[in-house]
């Protein structure tokens, strides 16, 4: 039986991000996964606070997250990756529901992201879905 999870995806490099969302729903079905809902925040930083919100619903047995961090002049976007990243896990814990990060970054150079939209979107769509059927 399919088991029923959400996508939040951070709007802020929308057109590769879109590209994930669409290799997402793609690989769904053959994971085993129906697709809820999809929500689209602002940015990576927003991430957190939509996948809680989406956590709370019974229905919703995972999380699948997207979104890019890039490299920046200064240490801002490695310091938020941070602690998005560890808001990531706390949720996950929290919940007992897996949380599939496919977030590119942070630190991720404009030359490197488009060869590495396919592997993050395929890595969380496997985490959880081996953690929901194992």
């Amino acid at each position: 039986m399919a088991k029923s999870v959400a996508i939040v995806a951070g709007s802020y490099h929308k057109d590769k991000v879109e590209k994930m969302v669409e290799m997402v729903k793609s690989m769904s079905s053959e994971s085993n996964l129906l697709i809820e809902e999809i929500s689209w925040v602002p940015g990576s930083m927003e991430l957190p606070l939509q996948v809680k919100r989406l956590l709370l619903r019974e229905s919703i047995e995972g999380v699948i997250v997207l979104g890019i961090i890039e490299k920046g002049e200064t240490d801002h976007g490695l310091v938020m990756g941070q602690a998005v990243t560890k808001s990531i896990i706390d949720l996950q814990l929290l919940s007992m529901k897996p949380i599939g990060f496919g977030i590119i970054g942070p630190g991720a150079e404009e030359e490197q992201i488009d060869k590495r939209v396919e592997v993050h979107a395929r890595q969380a769509v496997l985490a959880v879905s081996e953690m929901l059927f194992n």
